[in-house]
């Protein structure tokens, strides 16, 4: 039997796209015989809808969209996810076998993920039954992504009933220590259950997520026989063979219509999976371009400083959109250094993107000249912010002007400590790199030239980081090295550690002053996030549905 598992990149709420795409996908599997074409989770409406779930019209809509492709399925089956709904009026995360024209059969999700960023309790209810549907020899099993990594849960009952294949669709967003986590889960799920899983996910951005793709087969000794691409579209095809169950099957609806055409043509050939680096990169670029492309806009702008943050943005911008559709604007204070000015410069010709600078001291001096009370002319935060928030005016008149995307340049270990200015560098459409911490960024930055060559001039890389707004200022004045300062972050926002556990990890006579600052300035710093704009998820828990920390909050630890 050949299955096709079709990765497609779908849109929320484009249910006109959305079914364009699936049918396209149907097309191709049919011309590559394939018997059986599924597809990710929620296809039909995109995931995760959300609140788009409370509107009744959007529900109705999308049970129409489900039958137009019904119809055009014929000589072959395919499972799509879609919302359904019973008499009540109660929803579904659904999956619908269809062929011959029609719906054969609905499968319901069991188990509704309600941590991190799910909340499907807040929309779904649960699935009771466990159909099955057979070809020949062959009996399938369809569950929906989250009903595979419960322990004990439905696929259990399939395997019993007489499942040899399972056909799971998902919308598993990425995060950096997840693959591993999910190829060793389906290929422990198919020893489980002596069956093969073919396991298709959602491709694409999605406002802060990212879904990575890389749908995989595997055997029931829990071998990986073959996996699609990762972040982006792909169709994979690959040969099942017939597999008469010795298990008593109940449960069996009415079996599909399949496509018996043989050819050894049309199969995928499989990929090799990405390095971490590389796949925190692709993320990255992916949910960059989708957040621009399905919100309506065409070109970015972005605050071109000379250091690493804006440079890595930059390189990420111009492989998201290209060159042509990405402006650096460089806006040098009397702090600016020449090297910092040079290399804002040298970063913009090597990408090819459109280059202006815009120096800023006159207009500071013109705001000293009016705020008597402040402009004394010694270094201060006002100060400070003061030019920081100069440069964002600038940015958002461009992209008031122009129509441009401001991406802002803060990475996760100043978004969490609140080294970052509210309606400056945290003002603007999409948040690149938030969920990056500072270490990972010259990582990535390293990679960027290794795959690029030197984009990244050595100088940035070696610089000391500098927010450059007052004399010789260093980011280390304010903030512990950022290899200590990464660490505490990890511990306390990612794995939720005390502050007793985190200063067992800090070593030094300042341990205890460091770690005690640093979590003071993330608990102080809520008020700024929740005012940030959106950021690509790539750790495994990330400043938004990810971290709900109180503004208001008493609790201390110390």
């Amino acid at each position: 039997m050949r299955i096709a598992l079709a990765q497609i990149n779908t849109t929320v709420g484009d249910l006109s796209e959305n079914k364009t795409k699936i049918l396209s996908y149907i097309r191709q599997a049919r011309e590559r015989q394939a018997g059986v074409v599924v597809f990710p989770e929620l296809s039909v409406t995109g995931y995760p809808p959300e609140d788009l779930l409370f509107k009744d019209h959007f529900i109705r809509e999308n049970l129409v969209v489900l039958r137009q492709i019904a119809k055009e399925v014929k000589k072959m089956t395919a499972v799509v996810g879609f919302v359904d709904r019973d008499r009540k009026g109660g929803l579904y995360n659904a999956a619908a076998v269809i062929a011959g024209g029609g719906v054969k059969g609905i499968y319901h999700k069991h188990a509704l993920p309600n941590y991190g960023v799910f909340d499907e309790k807040r929309y779904f209810k649960n699935g009771k039954g466990f159909p099955l549907f057979s070809s020949g020899n062959t009996t399938l099993a369809v569950n929906i992504c989250e009903d595979l990594w419960e322990e004990k849960g439905v696929f259990q009952k399939q395997a019993r009933d007489g499942a040899s294949v399972f056909l799971n669709l998902s919308s598993s967003p990425y995060d950096f220590g997840k693959i591993r986590l999910r190829e060793d889960l389906l290929s422990r799920r198919a020893k489980e259950s002596k069956a093969h899983v073919c396991y298709v996910n959602l491709v694409g951005g999605q406002d802060e997520l990212v879904f990575d793709g890389g749908s995989l087969i595997v055997d029931p000794r829990g071998k990986i026989l073959c996996r699609a691409k990762q972040f982006e579209e792909d169709l994979l095809v690959w040969d099942l063979p017939d597999s008469s169950s010795r298990r008593k099957k109940k449960n069996v609806v009415v079996p599909p219509d399949f496509n018996t055409e043989k050819t050894k043509e049309g199969l995928s050939s499989t990929v090799t999976g990405l390095n971490r680096i590389e796949r925190i990169y692709r993320a990255l670029v992916l949910g960059t371009r989708d957040y621009i492309r399905k919100n309506g806009f065409q070109k970015a702008v972005i605050g071109l400083s000379g250091g690493i943050d804006s440079s890595v943005v930059a390189v990420i911008a111009r492989d998201a959109l290209g060159a042509e559709n990405v402006t650096g604007i460089s806006m040098p204070s009397r702090y600016s250094s020449e090297g910092t000015k040079s290399d804002a410069r040298i970063v913009a010709d090597n990408l090819g993107i459109a280059f202006q600078e815009i120096p800023i001291h006159d207009i500071f001096d013109h705001y000293l000249g009016h705020l008597k009370d402040i402009g004394s002319g010694q270094p201060s935060l006002a100060l400070e912010n003061i030019q920081a928030r100069i440069r964002g005016n600038i940015l958002m008149a461009y992209s008031n002007q122009f129509g441009w995307l401001v991406l802002t340049t803060g990475n996760k270990s100043e978004v969490a400590v609140g080294y970052c200015t509210l309606y400056r560098d945290m003002s603007g459409g999409f948040a690149v790199i938030k969920d990056v911490p500072k270490t990972k960024v010259f990582e990535i930055a390293r990679f960027m030239n290794k795959v690029h060559g030197p984009v990244i001039p050595e100088s940035i890389l070696t610089r000391a980081p500098s927010a450059e707004l007052r004399p010789d200022q260093k980011d280390q004045d304010t903030l512990p090295p950022y290899e200590v300062l990464d660490k505490i972050v990890t511990a306390y926002v990612e794995d939720h550690k005390s502050f007793a556990d985190i200063k067992k990890m800090v070593k030094g006579p300042d341990a205890d002053r460091i770690v005690r600052e640093v979590i003071q300035m993330i608990d102080r710093s809520e008020y700024k996030r929740r005012q940030s704009p959106p950021g690509i998820k790539i750790t495994p828990r990330a400043f938004g549905k990810d971290w709900r920390l109180p503004i208001t909050n008493k609790y201390k630890e110390f």
